[in-house]
């Protein structure tokens, strides 16, 4: 290629580069505010977003998690921004450590979870099981969702009906939930479940995520490949300057 036509690759790529960036950073900064938001008003979130919302933040503190996420893509928005505005050498490697630290750890924790699948579970199932136990009956909204779950998907707690042994809401009833006796009234007069829903939910769900897993798979693969593609962009751009 011609002077020119290098130059013109160059600007081309560096203009790119900018764009892209610069949509990361607002959607960063974009995460960053409605994890701050989450975080100092919670009431107001539940209200616009609904009773999911406040399942969803039992299990995770999503507002720590936007924040943390945001600022991330933040950092990264604007090194890859303002690096390739400014030609700087610096920021562009900067730029590229931090992607590459990212893609590494993505690449481990897919490892990790290929390998250890069945720990994982585990190791979720312990930790929302006392989330469950404690919720279920006393928190309305959580209460709520987890029977319209059990309902739809047929299953019974979250990873069987044992699981409201020794609750707030078998201390108060002394029986099971609504969506666990299928036996109707046998089941309520023995207190027992007797031909009743007897998997948890857990499993159905993680047996859902199962049969999506190619979509899940997808969209990693997608991330990985812009990651890819941004560090090469970063690496061609800091050689070119090296040249310049």
């Amino acid at each position: 290629l011609s002077p020119g036509a290098k130059m013109g690759c160059f600007t081309f790529i560096k203009v790119m580069m900018i764009l892209f960036n610069l949509a990361i950073f607002l959607g960063g900064g974009t995460l960053l505010g409605v994890g701050i938001w989450v975080t100092t008003d919670r009431d107001s979130f539940l209200d616009v977003f609904g009773g999911l919302s406040s399942t969803v933040m039992q299990v995770v503190n999503v507002g720590y998690f936007l924040i943390v996420i945001g600022a991330i893509l933040l950092v990264i928005g604007f090194l890859g921004c303002y690096g390739a505005q400014k030609e700087s050498k610096c920021l562009l490697m900067m730029f590229f450590s931090v992607v590459l630290i990212i893609f590494i750890a993505e690449v481990a924790a897919a490892v990790v979870a290929l390998v250890y699948t069945g720990l994982a579970e585990t190791l979720l199932s312990a930790v929302l099981t006392p989330v469950f136990k404690e919720k279920y009956g006393v928190d309305g909204p959580f209460t709520e969702i987890w029977n319209v779950t059990m309902e739809k998907v047929h299953c019974c707690g979250l990873n069987n009906y044992t699981d409201f042994n020794n609750t707030y809401w078998h201390d108060q009833t002394g029986t099971y939930p609504e969506p666990c006796l299928a036996g109707g009234l046998l089941c309520l007069v023995h207190h027992h479940l007797c031909g009743c829903f007897l998997q948890g939910c857990f499993d159905q769900i993680v047996e859902e995520i199962r049969t999506n897993a190619g979509v899940v798979g997808g969209v990693a693969a997608g991330i990985a490949a812009l990651e890819i593609a941004s560090m090469a962009v970063s690496m061609y751009l800091y050689c070119r300057l090296d040249r310049k």
